[in-house]
Order: C-alpha cells, then structure tokens, then sequence
C-alpha cells in the first residue's frame, strides 16, 4: 500500500511528503483499511518520520518490523530490526497463519520484495498533485512487473486508490 503523487513519487527528493493531503474522506478508507493487517514492515526512512514526535511504535496494533542495517538498535521493544534477509522473514511470515503483511514506505525496500516475488498486491493511492521530481514508488525492476487491475476507489478529495495482484497479466 503506498501513496503516490499522480506522476509515480511517494515524496520530494528530500523525503518530505508535506504536499499529500492529510485530510479528506480517503483518509478515514486508508486508516479503515489497517484492519486487514497484523505484521507491518517498514524502511528505516520511513519508521524515522516519527521519531521527532516521540511515535516509536506507530502501529501498535500489529508485529512491527523496521528494515536498517544503520539503526543499531530498536527504539521501542515492540518495534524488531531487521539488518539483513528480508526475503526470508517475509517467506517465513507468509507461510505463517494471519492477516496479511503491510509494506509500509521504502522504495528500495519494496523493489526488492517485488524482485523477489514476494509482494502479491500492489494498493496504490494516487494523489491529485504533480511534483515533478522526487522518489519513485517503485525503483528501477530487473524485470518486468504484471499486474491485474481488481478494484478502483475514488473519493471526493481526489485521490483514487488502485488495487492490483501482481503476477498476473
């Protein structure tokens, strides 16, 4: 699940993404839609956002897991690094009973799940605005990616959310 700007970034070169709308009626969908996840896993870039504002563990509800090999060490207990084959805690994860897994921010992070095969759904939520530069969604792929369109969502701020299962043209 991953927020994009309508030309592919999910925030400015410099990691801000204060150009995103923070309120309107996709919001209460988006919040509604973690319901559906128990583990989540982000990028130490994106798990960093909070930090300043004292949020260690921004998802309590689910099994936290922060990908760094800079980190050192976790900030909150609930929150597990993980430095290094990723691949294999997601494989190990999925073949775990439960919900599904949320891929939480970082690019390179999910590039490489995708060249993995391990990303099944890509939920994308496409915001009314152009930045013109920034990061992309998805960095470059060693292959070609096909996906199957599921479901389309649009709401009254603009912003449209996009499902699609990966691997199936």
């Amino acid at each position: 699940m991953v927020a994009s700007t309508l030309d592919g970034f999910i925030c400015r070169e410099d990691g801000s993404w204060d150009a995103f709308p923070t309120e309107g009626d996709h919001i209460q969908a988006y919040l509604d839609s973690l319901a559906s996840f128990d583990v989540v896993l982000m990028g130490r870039a994106t798990y960093e956002v909070g930090l300043p504002a004292g949020v260690t563990s921004p998802y309590p509800a689910m099994e936290q897991y922060v990908v760094s090999s800079s980190m050192g060490e976790s900030p909150d207990p609930a929150v597990t690094l993980v430095e290094r084959d990723v691949g294999g805690l997601v494989r190990r994860l999925k073949s775990e009973p439960g919900r599904d897994i949320y891929l939480c921010g970082g690019a390179r992070l999910a590039t490489s799940l995708v060249d993995e095969g391990l990303v099944d759904e890509i939920q994308l939520k496409v915001n009314p605005i152009v930045l013109g530069a920034g990061i992309p969604f998805l960095h470059e792929t060693a292959k070609p990616v096909d996906l199957a369109l599921t479901d389309v969502r649009r709401f009254d701020s603009g912003v449209v959310f996009l499902s699609y299962d990966v691997g199936r043209p």
